[in-house]
């Protein structure tokens, strides 16, 4: 028996620094930890390359006065409205600061009890006995602290309401859950939330906004001589300096194809290739799912396109296989799989086996094993992914 099934490998690279060619650094790292580590490299063996490295190599920055510029260039002297943003002192302070320094009033709207990737300041049971309706109820910042005294983020301790007071100074905070609230206070928005900013964006121009920029529409070319992200502007960036932000990556499609092809000239082994950004998956304790990049993977080849098609061998073994053990067990169940039928949608067969997009899946495995820390592996090699307990 094969005892090995899916294997996910941390890569070690060398720090990588504007103009840095990352093809040949990634796909040098792949072939020498192969040799070093006596690791078979495969057909279907899947690349994946934190988008981070990428952003750097193209040297994809900007600062707060390049935001603060493009917001100005957007909004002239109109008191700006910025709603639902995400608390996080890495995805969204800097932002917030180039905002704040394109305006000239700026009235904030937050969210409560949580943000839209559930970063929470406020507990749901703080907030059933507080008899507060999240759906109504809308606060100032001073009112919300007088009925909540404890408002500091459940992992980093932070204050966000403060922290976005202090970080935008002389700005107005209120916090509500209804889009629709900025509206009292101004018509020209920015709406800051994520995967749910076209539908925001729309409500408010039905309802009356004379002006919504999402933060996808911010940086979409470069501004005196900014990085920029044609198709996502400032979402995905991070925090670089105290004064600047790394934004999401361009031409990943570009990168990924160049890298395939490297890999399969040195290795002769078609080996699949992606850029990966936050994972999706959510934090059993803190309630947060994690996923603050617009897109796990912005950037794969052909071969990670779909979503897996596999039977629940839980299932098929308590009921299909019950009379059977040892070998004929396992001589059935492998018929069972090569044998199954191309789409197991809706079958009962394959229920729990969760078929999400591959990509989905491969970027959440890839940034776990990454981590966001100091573990200097900016580059994943997933083997036997693709190889299921009939192959």
């Amino acid at each position: 028996m094969d005892y090995q099934g899916t294997i996910s490998r941390g890569i070690r690279a060398p720090i990588i620094k504007k103009g840095d060619d990352l093809v040949t650094i990634v796909s040098d790292c792949i072939v020498n930890s192969a040799k070093t580590h006596n690791i078979q490299l495969q057909d279907r063996d899947v690349v994946a390359v934190t988008e981070a490295v990428l952003a750097r190599s193209q040297g994809n920055y900007a600062t707060t006065d390049q935001i603060a510029q493009d917001i100005r260039n957007k909004f002239g002297d109109k008191t700006v409205g910025l709603i639902l943003p995400i608390f996080s002192r890495n995805r969204f302070s800097m932002i917030l600061k180039g905002i704040a320094k394109g305006t000239k009033k700026l009235i904030i709207q937050l969210s409560y009890p949580c943000d839209e990737v559930g970063n929470s300041f406020i507990s749901q049971e703080q907030l059933y006995e507080s008899k507060v309706n999240p759906y109504t109820d809308v606060f100032t910042a001073d009112e919300f602290h007088r009925v909540f005294k404890d408002t500091r983020h459940t992992f980093t301790g932070v204050d966000y309401i403060e922290y976005y007071r202090e970080m935008a100074k002389g700005c107005e905070i209120i916090l509500a859950n209804n889009p629709l609230k900025i509206l009292d206070y101004t018509p020209y928005v920015i709406n800051a939330d994520i995967h749910s900013r076209k539908r925001t964006k729309k409500l408010l121009l039905d309802n009356g906004a004379k002006q919504v920029v999402s933060l996808d529409e911010i940086l979409t070319q470069s501004v005196n001589g900014s990085g920029y992200n044609e198709q996502y502007g400032v979402l995905g960036s991070n925090l670089a300096t105290q004064d600047s932000v790394k934004l999401f990556p361009r031409d990943s499609q570009k990168f990924v194809e160049e890298l395939q092809k490297r890999l399969i000239d040195l290795t002769g082994k078609n080996i699949e290739c992606m850029v990966y950004g936050d994972g999706a998956f959510k934090d059993p304790v803190g309630g947060i799912w994690e996923l603050a990049d617009p897109v796990c993977s912005p950037g794969y080849t052909k071969g990670l396109e779909g979503r897996p098609n596999e039977l629940k061998l839980k299932y098929i073994a308590d009921n299909e296989l019950s009379d059977l053990s040892g070998e004929q067990a396992v001589a059935a169940m492998k018929d069972l799989i090569k044998n199954k039928e191309k789409d197991l949608v809706n079958n009962i067969k394959s229920q729990g086996t969760t078929p999400r997009r591959l990509t989905d899946l491969l970027g959440s495995l890839a940034d776990l094993t990454s981590g966001s820390g100091d573990k200097g592996t900016p580059i994943i090699l997933i083997q036997n992914y693709f190889k299921n307990f009939a192959d």
